[in-house]
C-alpha cells in the first residue's frame, strides 16, 4: 500500500528498545523479571514528595505552573552545582543544564556532536540507551577494547589512527549499565591521558554513582578535565524516575549550542518537577535517603551473587558488582541468550540478551540481570529458575552432539 509519506533517512535507524519490548512480556502475571534496569518503587520518598508538591503549589503556584526557563531552575542549578564537588568538580551554576531525564542529555549530545560519517568511540559492551540515542545522527561508531576495569586507554591512544575525527568517547565509569562494571582511578587517569593526547573529548554519563555498596565513587573523569568532558547525571535513580529529571554539565563553549538544542526539543523542562525536586533535596535529604538505597541493593546484591553460585551451571562467568543495578553473565559455550529468553519467560523469568549493548560484533553468551526490584527470596527463586533452564539447555546441546 502506497504512502503519502517520506520518512527523513534517519527515521530507518531508529529501531526499538529491546528492554522495552521485554518489560511489555514481563507484565504477565507471575514473571519474576530481571529484565529492566527499574530502581526499586518502594525507595520512592512519597510522603517527602506529596509535602514538596503541597508546598510548592501553595507557596508559587503561578510560577510553577508558567513556562520556565529552558536552562533550569535557578535553585536547583546552583544545588547541582554544589553537589558535583563531592566528585571533585568545580563547576558554576551557568554550566548546568536541566534535562528531561539524563536520556535527554544524550539525545543533546547527538543533535550538537554527531554527523554522518563522523566517528564516535563507545565501550565495549555500552549502553543501549546512548546507541539508541546517537545513531539517528548517523555516526560510525568505534568499540573500544574494554575489560573488568572498563575502557582500555590503549584504545583510546589509537582513535587518531583506527577512527580519525572521532567526536568524543562515551563512557560510563561507575557501576556500568550493562555490565556493572567501575573504573578504578588508576584506570580514569590514564584513560583521561589518552584521550587528551588523541583530541578526543569525552562524555561521562554517570547515573549509577550515588548507588556505592563497598566504597564511595572515586573522582569523576570532568574533574580531571573540566574542559574536555560532557558530565551527565540523574535524580531517577535516586529519588523517582517518574519526573524525568536529569542534568548536563558542560563546558562553556559547548554550553550556549546544547541549550539551543534543548530550546527546540521541549522548550524546558518541566518547571513544576523541578521545583518539587528542589524542595526535597534541598536541606540534604539525599544524605539520609541514598544510604537506605544502598543498604537494601546491596542485600538484594548479595542474594543474586548467593544464587548464581549456588544455581548457574559451570561454565558461566560473572563478576560481583561493587554498585550499580546489574550483573553481567557470560553463558558457557553453544548457549544463546536471545534464544533463551522465551524458554526463561516460560518457565517464569526475564532477562535481557546482552547481544543489544554492543556496537559491533554482539557476545550471544552475555546477558543482565538486574537485582534492585526483587526482594531476596524472589532473586533466590528466580535465579534457581534460571538455573534450571540453563542446565536444560545445555542437556539438549549434549543430546544432539551424542552419537
Amino acid at each position: 500500500m502506497s504512502s503519502v509519506w517520506t520518512q527523513a533517512r534517519r527515521a530507518a535507524r531508529m529501531n526499538p528498545s529491546i528492554i522495552r519490548e521485554i518489560l511489555k512480556v514481563t507484565e504477565k502475571p507471575g514473571i519474576l523479571s530481571m529484565a529492566g534496569g527499574l530502581p526499586s518503587a518502594d525507595t520512592f520518598p512519597v510522603a517527602e514528595l506529596k509535602a514538596a508538591c503541597d508546598k510548592v503549589l501553595s507557596e508559587n503556584p503561578k510560577e510553577a505552573l508558567q513556562y520556565a526557563a529552558s536552562e533550569g531552575f535557578a535553585p536547583l542549578r546552583e544545588w547541582v552545582a554544589q553537589r558535583v564537588t563531592s566528585l571533585g568538580m568545580q563547576v558554576a551554576p551557568d554550566q548546568v543544564l536541566i534535562t528531561s531525564g539524563s536520556q535527554q542529555g544524550l539525545d543533546l549530545v547527538g543533535k550538537i556532536l554527531c554527523d554522518a560519517g563522523a566517528p564516535v568511540a563507545v565501550e565495549t559492551p555500552t549502553y543501549l540507551g546512548a546507541l539508541q540515542a546517537f545513531t539517528p545522527y548517523e555516526p560510525i561508531f568505534t568499540s573500544l577494547d574494554s575489560d573488568e576495569q572498563g575502557v582500555d586507554p590503549a584504545a583510546i591512544a589509537r582513535l587518531p589512527h583506527d577512527a580519525p575525527g572521532t567526536r568524543f568517547a562515551y563512557l560510563l565509569p561507575n557501576y556500568q549499565n550493562p555490565t556493572g562494571r567501575v573504573m578504578s582511578l588508576e584506570r580514569r587517569q590514564e584513560a583521561v591521558a589518552a584521550a587528551k593526547a588523541a583530541g578526543v573529548p569525552i562524555v561521562e554519563d554517570n547515573p549509577y554513582g550515588d548507588l556505592w555498596f563497598d566504597e564511595p565513587p572515586l573522582p569523576s573523569l570532568a574533574s580531571m578535565w573540566p574542559e574536555g568532558v560532557i558530565y551527565l547525571g540523574s535524580f531517577s535513580k535516586v529519588l523517582t524516575p517518574g519526573f524525568r529529571l536529569g542534568f548536563m554539565i558542560a563546558p562553556p563553549e559547548l554550553y550556549p549550542k546544547l541549550l539551543q538544542a534543548k530550546q527546540a526539543a521541549d522548550l524546558h523542562t518541566p518547571g513544576f518537577n523541578q521545583r518539587v525536586v528542589y524542595e526535597v533535596v534541598r536541606n540534604g535529604f539525599l544524605d539520609e535517603h541514598v544510604p537506605k538505597i544502598r543498604a537494601r541493593y546491596k542485600a538484594n546484591r548479595d542474594a543474586m551473587a548467593e544464587g548464581l553460585k549456588q544455581h548457574l551451571p559451570p561454565g558461566c562467568e560473572w563478576q560481583t558488582p561493587k554498585g550499580g543495578m546489574f550483573f553481567w553473565i557470560r553463558l558457557p559455550e553453544g548457549l544463546n541468550a536471545m534464544d533463551l529468553l522465551p524458554k526463561a519467560v516460560d518457565a517464569g523469568i526475564a532477562f535481557v540478551p546482552g547481544a543489544a549493548f554492543y556496537a559491533h560484533t554482539p557476545d550471544p553468551r552475555a546477558m543482565r540481570l538486574s537485582f534492585v526490584t526483587l526482594t531476596p527470596p524472589q532473586i533466590e527463586e528466580g535465579v534457581a529458575i534460571l538455573g534450571r533452564v540453563l542446565r536444560a539447555a545445555l542437556d539438549d546441546i549434549g543430546a544432539e552432539s551424542a552419537p
